[in-house]
Formats: C-alpha cells, sequence, structure tokens
C-alpha cells in the first residue's frame, strides 16, 4: 500500500484559482425503460474515460477532474438513475446490480471498449462490479472508496425486512427537504462536508438543485436513494466478481474518511493485478478533499506510469 502525504500547497481547491471556464455537452441514453443523462468532455477521438459519482450525488461533482483530463481523454461523466439529470426509477429499488446493469448498457450505447473507469463511494462499487462481470470491456478501473462497508453485523432475515418495511412506509410520508436560496443549500452541502471549499460546495450545489414553481430549491436525487435494501451486504459474492477482473485496478482511500485499508481487512486480495494508495488530508471525497495529489494518481494509473 502507499500512502500519500499531504502537501500545504496542495491543500486548495481547484476553483481557488479561479472558475471552471468549460461546460461539458449534455446527452442522454436509455436503459430498461429510464433516460439516463451523461456529459461529454474533449475530443472523443481520444481514450474513453468514464467517472460514476456517488450515492445522492450527480455527474458535475467530476467537473475539475473532467476538465483536467479532457486534453487527453474523452471524458463521459454519467448521472446514475434517481440522480443528477436522469430518471427516477419509480416503484423500484436502487440497488448496485440494476446501477450496474445501467453502466454496461451506457458501455454498449458508447461502443468504446474497452473502457477506462473510475468511480467514487457508491460509484467505485458500481465500477469494480462492472469490471468483474464484464473484465473484457475494461482497460483499467479505479475505485475511491468503493469497496463497501468493512463490518456487517449480521442481523435475522425477519429483523431486517421489518425494518424495511417500516422505512418504506416512512418514506412513503416524507417530503423533499425545501431550501428558500442556493445560499442556504450550499450551507447544506458544506455542513455535508465541511472539508468543500466555498467555490466548490456552490458548484455541487448550483448543479445539484431544481427550482419549483413557487421559488424553493430542493435537491435532484431521489429521496428513495436513501432506501436500505433488505438484503445485507454479500462479501463472499463481491470477493468473486472482483475476482473476475482481469485489468490493472487502482484502489484510493483517504486517511481521515474512516474506510478500512483493504489490505489489512483483506478484501485487496481479491484482486489480481491492483495498488492501494492513502491520502492523507483527505476524507471521503479524495479528489475534492485534495484533488492535486489525486489527479497526479490518476493520470499516472490512467498513463500506465
Amino acid at each position: 500500500m502507499t500512502t500519500i502525504q499531504p502537501d500545504v500547497r496542495l491543500m486548495m481547491s481547484p476553483e481557488s484559482e479561479g472558475e471552471i471556464p468549460i461546460e461539458p455537452e449534455s446527452r442522454f441514453y436509455l436503459s430498461q425503460r429510464l433516460r439516463l443523462h451523461y456529459v461529454v468532455w474533449g475530443d472523443e477521438r481520444r481514450p474513453a474515460l468514464v467517472l460514476v459519482h456517488g450515492g445522492r450525488d450527480h455527474a458535475r461533482n467530476w467537473d475539475p477532474v473532467a476538465e483536467a483530463l479532457a486534453g487527453d481523454y474523452a471524458v463521459y461523466a454519467i448521472d446514475l438513475r434517481g440522480h443528477g439529470d436522469s430518471d427516477w426509477a419509480i416503484g423500484s429499488q436502487y440497488s448496485l446490480p440494476e446501477f450496474t446493469a445501467d453502466l454496461g448498457t451506457f458501455a454498449t450505447h458508447l461502443g468504446r471498449d474497452p473502457l477506462l473507469l473510475v468511480g467514487h463511494s457508491l460509484g467505485g462499487a458500481v465500477v469494480l462490479q462492472y469490471a468483474g462481470v464484464s473484465p473484457e470491456r475494461v482497460q483499467k478501473v479505479a475505485a475511491i472508496e468503493g469497496l463497501g462497508p468493512s463490518l456487517v453485523q449480521h442481523e435475522p432475515a425477519d429483523l431486517r425486512m421489518r425494518r424495511w418495511f417500516a422505512q418504506l412506509q416512512d418514506f412513503e410520508q416524507r417530503a423533499p427537504r425545501r431550501y428558500t436560496s442556493i445560499v442556504e443549500a450550499v450551507q447544506r452541502m458544506r455542513g455535508a462536508n465541511p472539508n468543500l471549499s466555498a467555490e466548490m460546495a456552490e458548484h455541487l450545489t448550483v448543479h445539484g438543485v431544481k427550482r419549483d414553481e413557487d421559488g424553493h430549491y430542493t435537491w435532484k436525487f431521489d429521496n428513495y436513494v436513501r432506501l436500505r435494501s433488505p438484503y445485507e451486504f454479500n462479501i463472499e459474492d463481491a470477493r468473486e466478481l472482483w475476482n473476475q477482473i482481469r485489468c490493472p485496478v487502482l484502489l484510493v482511500r483517504g486517511d481521515r474518511s474512516g474506510a478500512a485499508d483493504p489490505e489489512h481487512d483483506g478484501k485487496a486480495s481479491a484482486f489480481h493485478n491492483y495498488r492501494s494508495v492513502t491520502i492523507e488530508g483527505a476524507g471521503h471525497w479524495v479528489h475534492h478533499d485534495r484533488f492535486e495529489p489525486f489527479l497526479a494518481l490518476l493520470r499516472g494509473f490512467l498513463s500506465g506510469d
């Protein structure tokens, strides 16, 4: 495992040196009868790089990374179902298999195999599962904090199902949180991740909210993406899928996130060709908290250094 030490010169957000000057192209594709959104950066004659965000996030969270890499790659950042400008999956679940199937449909839509894949959190789990299901379609895969929980406390199935039913009933009564202004929503964003710069928090919020008819703002993601599945995380199944990956794998974690070191908890042993890196001074959103070290790491991995 490699640990990247903090450097005070690199603790600033990329936006501190100026606002993001480029707007990507917005497009859509269909998967399982849902209209799903993605954005495109760069010249599509270059190698295809696909970026997958985490839960309750959106494609534009990748803007600084995409802009930095668009000179070398055609960068595609997708909105998962129920997130960003993609359709909500009304009456169905937001499960890892469904997210993974959507990524497979997107890969077919692009027709650019083999792909370079990068995912954060939920997106990291998605790209790793896809690389295990379709190893021949993936050239390299990087997962930022995407290995799932370190420890799963087993509970009886009847208890899990009862809790799930109760959660469903609770969600049916919930109303989306509403904000009177962008400023108020930005404050909520910074409360969720205090490490964000003011500029990045505003950027994520502007692209992460929609305005209602009465002028209030709500988050774009479907609140049902918060709903916990009654099925437990199955580490045996996950390991079997990870073991099918044949391309190089980059596993990234922040030392302040609380995520376990995959070399210590044994998860890394499921991979054949991997590198595990801990970036110091970063929490769960490594690519925001320590942008420059993360970008240097990712560049080297993608280019083969």
